[in-house]
């Protein structure tokens, strides 16, 4: 499955979708997202169980500020809803399909419990 580009609107439906779901959120001005994009539209036509979006910071102001994005490329990843990685930076390609990996041997049960914690701890 090839990366999708996403607005504002289709963000929640997508990132609380069942399964992996990453989110690249970049910009046309900027050097670092163009090399990083054929590393993810790659890695996106390896792993077609995993949906690969695309957010352009410039056309989502709007959601990028609600999400904090104060650098680009930032990417996210979701898993069954949840949000697994948040880091700003292109990643290289060996280091990307690391994070698929482990995203993907997440013990889900575990990290609902991690989340449940830390929401009770803040209550």
């Amino acid at each position: 499955m090839a990366t999708k580009n996403i607005t504002t609107a289709e963000f929640e439906s997508t990132v609380n979708a069942d399964g992996i779901t990453l989110v690249d959120f970049w910009a046309d001005w900027c050097g670092p997202c163009k090399r990083f994009a054929p590393i993810y539209e790659k890695a996106s036509e390896e792993n077609p169980e995993i949906t690969f979006a695309k957010v352009d910071t410039e056309a989502e102001q709007d959601l990028a500020a609600q999400l904090q994005i104060t650098a680009i490329p930032t990417l996210m990843a979701f898993r069954d809803g949840i949000m697994v990685f948040n880091q700003a930076g292109a990643l290289p390609a060996k280091s990307l399909d690391q994070l698929l990996e482990q995203v993907k041997d997440l013990d889900m049960d575990e990290v609902r419990k991690q989340v449940a914690e830390n929401q009770a701890s803040q209550g």
